[in-house]
């Protein structure tokens, strides 16, 4: 198996690879020390029966390496780029070289748009599809370390290569059954810079907390902030400047002193001296005179719906038939949250737009205005008609 460790080598690769219609992608990284993932190996392959020229491990740890033949080849519109489960793959490449794959094709949203239930693992895939087992043994092994063994590259390979006969598999079955534009519309997000950049400012929105009073709720936004911006310019894991239990503690004793700081039941010890502990009374200093305008206020607009529990019961009736019928997992569609927004009167769903209308949305609109009824036939729940009164 090949191992690519120079530039031009991947360049080399990457000429080849734009001749043909896709290329699966997959990558390891290790992220359990580092804010930012850190890139240890990227899989590549093309259609074709020669791995031993078809598939490469691509090795960015390599002296003097650059990835930006392989940039080149995500930014060919000519070329599908084909991962699975690809969220934390596409982060790692928008934050070290500004680029998405583009056009995109994930596995485990394809699967789902098939059939194949919700965020279903690639093992599972390879298994119904490729008729073929992959070995588990090397999945949690230090991928920074060099050089790796044996078995970490067949892993590793085994990553792309299955993936080519799972790709073509559920591309045939989207476009037999003109889903396609489906898994179009649901790859939006995955490349969107929205979904991997959240500002520091918004980083409060991550902190579960059952206390939202005003004062309590700012503390939480500027000791979030700090936190965040710490963890980012030092790439250290968030947690390791101090986890949620002690941010909530913080802001509820809301220390004014390194005294304070020491009698924190949940800080960590590194936390209560040096530039943690500068940084987060200053926090609470900031957080103690934040503006009104400025302090977070969560949304607990569902938690005050007035849900109309029988149409909500229907709506999951009909939700399931629609499944049973497309053979679409039921929470790629809506949540029972969801549902009972829309039995509540809420139109803001992603359930009533987009794909999501034609296979339940707009039924369940009509179900909603009293135009339709379900009634069983068999097995099946059918759609009926009303006539007007």
């Amino acid at each position: 198996m090949i191992t690519i460790t120079t530039t031009s080598e991947l360049a080399t690769y990457c000429e080849r690879a734009a001749s043909f219609p896709y290329v699966t992608v997959d990558t390891e990284f290790l992220r359990e020390r580092t804010y930012y993932s850190k890139l240890c190996l990227v899989q590549l392959a093309v259609p074709g029966d020669d791995d031993e020229v078809d598939a490469v491990l691509v090795d960015p740890l390599a002296p003097d390496f650059s990835l930006e033949p392989l940039y080149e080849l995500f930014r060919n519109e000519n070329v599908v780029k084909v991962f699975h489960a690809a969220r934390q793959d596409l982060e790692i490449f928008f934050i070290e070289g500004n680029v998405f794959p583009i056009p995109l094709f994930d596995t485990q949203v394809a699967a789902m748009v098939c059939g194949f239930g919700e965020q279903v693992g690639y093992e599972t895939l390879v298994r119904k599809i490729a008729k073929a087992n992959i070995d588990k043994t090397s999945r949690f092994t230090d991928w920074s370390r060099r050089p790796l063994t044996s078995a970490q590259k067949t892993y590793a390979l085994a990553d792309v290569t299955h993936l080519r006969d799972v790709y073509e598999f559920l591309s045939k079955d989207l476009k037999k059954s003109n889903r396609s534009k489906w898994v179009e519309e649901e790859l939006e997000v995955l490349l969107s810079p929205g979904t991997y950049v959240v500002p520091s400012e918004d980083a409060w929105k991550r902190v579960k907390t059952r206390t939202t009073s005003g004062r309590f709720m700012a503390l939480v936004k500027t000791l979030s902030q700090f936190r965040e911006e710490y963890a980012q310019t030092r790439n250290i894991p968030r947690n390791r400047v101090y986890k949620d239990d002690a941010l909530l503690e913080l802001a509820s004793t809301k220390p004014s002193s390194f005294d304070d700081l020491s009698g924190s039941r949940l800080l960590l010890r590194e936390a209560r001296r040096g530039d943690i502990a500068d940084g987060i009374l200053a926090a609470v200093k900031t957080g103690l005179v934040l503006p009104e305008d400025k302090i977070p206020k969560p949304d607990r607009s569902r938690e005050k719906l007035q849900v109309n529990p029988a149409l909500a019961d229907l709506l999951r009736v009909l939700l399931k038939a629609k499944c049973d019928l497309t053979g679409v997992a039921p929470k790629l569609i809506a949540s029972s949250a969801d549902l009972d927004v829309i039995a509540a009167g809420g139109r803001d769903v992603k359930a009533l737009a987009g794909w999501r209308a034609e296979v339940f949305g707009q039924d369940a609109m009509r179900l909603c205005r009293g135009e339709v009824a379900l009634a069983l036939k068999g097995q099946n729940v059918d759609v009926v008609e009303l006539l007007p009164n």
